[in-house]
């Protein structure tokens, strides 16, 4: 799963902290992808090609695969898939519960079989993983707290705490960047960026995802915003690329209706770029003290007036963190976390 998108990131990140420690790992995934990994002398791979949630891997996972993990202490998935036949002691993170709570999401079907997943993995984990208080909440709330949940806050990657500092050529866009989903809010920004320029705020927007994403996302022509020659959808992009869109945006915008945590409002922070965020329960929480801006959550109007707020009177101040901030979520300390109630 490393290169799944939130939950990829949380695995990359956790991960390498996960390998320093004197814990001996097995590994499990695609055995080309997980090279890197294993010349560390405490890391053996399977290599295994099962597509998380599959039938093979929920119900039929190959009998070597099962003797392999049977052998170690304990399985932890950095999801809520589990493969059947698990003898050792089982932890899984559910990084939100999004389904349950905006069931308008997905079809019934859907639903049921998305909520059959998050009750299979509390039933079967020792101790679920989460990543918010927030999503600690909602998981309770649906799932019951029979089983201990842990919060193990996301984090802020590595290179980006590493970086001196960001570039001075800050150029006049405003970036978004997430999965093309309905609950992402893109429409609620998209409606308000085009107010906005009609207000005469001279900006483009960066969608750094891919616009194919959205034929199967909930979204259809109609929209409009994509033949809107001031939006530009990136399409994939690899890290680096990604970092140096952070790096020269004048503002980052996250007009998520629902998150269980949402990480690149910290890293746009981190490289000094401001940061607009919907009011959501959840930015409330991880963003408490940090030098964020809120709009309404689905208010367009709003939306649009803190556009023009922040960006009218040219290009926003950079953003200069503590390092008390800077150091606040960090993947070392989400892998000591997981570890300790591992161990």
């Amino acid at each position: 799963m490393l290169d799944a998108s939130g939950v990829g990131v949380y695995l990359r990140g956790c991960l390498p902290h996960f390998l320093e420690t004197r814990h001996d790992f097995l590994l499990v995934g695609d055995g080309r992808r997980l090279a890197e990994f294993a010349a560390k002398t405490n890391v053996s791979v399977f290599d295994c090609a099962l597509k998380p949630f599959s039938a093979a891997e929920t119900f039929f996972p190959p009998a070597p695969l099962v003797r392999a993990v049977n052998e170690t202490a304990l399985f932890y998935s950095p999801y809520f898939n589990v493969p059947a036949r698990i003898g050792v002691p089982v932890y899984t993170t559910i990084h939100d519960i999004i389904f349950a709570d905006m069931p308008e999401l997905c079809s019934r079907a859907g639903l049921a079989a998305r909520m059959w997943f998050y009750r299979r993995a509390a039933r079967l984990s020792s101790k679920v993983f989460t990543v918010s208080r927030f999503s600690k909440s909602r998981i309770e709330r649906h799932l019951g707290n029979r089983k201990p949940v842990i919060v193990a806050c996301s984090g802020i990657q590595d290179r980006y705490l590493r970086q001196s500092g960001r570039r001075a050529d800050v150029k006049k866009y405003i970036l978004f960047i997430g999965n093309i989903k309905k609950h992402k809010g893109l429409s609620c920004l998209a409606e308000a960026f085009r107010a906005a320029r009609q207000a005469g705020l001279d900006y483009r927007l960066i969608v750094a995802g891919e616009k194919d994403n959205f034929r199967t996302s909930g979204y259809g022509e109609a929209e409009g915003f994509f033949h809107d020659e001031h939006i530009l959808f990136t399409g994939f992009v690899s890290d680096g690329e990604l970092q140096t869109l952070i790096d020269e945006a004048a503002l980052l915008v996250q007009p998520s209706l629902y998150e269980g945590f949402g990480v690149p409002p910290l890293e746009a922070l981190v490289s000094g770029t401001p940061a607009l965020v919907s009011d959501i329960a959840v930015f409330r929480e991880i963003y408490d003290g940090f030098p964020v801006s809120y709009f309404e959550a689905g208010n367009s109007a709003d939306l649009k007036e803190k556009l023009l707020g922040l960006l009218g009177g040219g290009v926003p101040r950079r953003v200069e963190l503590a390092e008390a901030l800077r150091q606040k979520y960090t993947f070392k300390k989400t892998a000591e976390a997981v570890l300790g109630e591992l161990r």
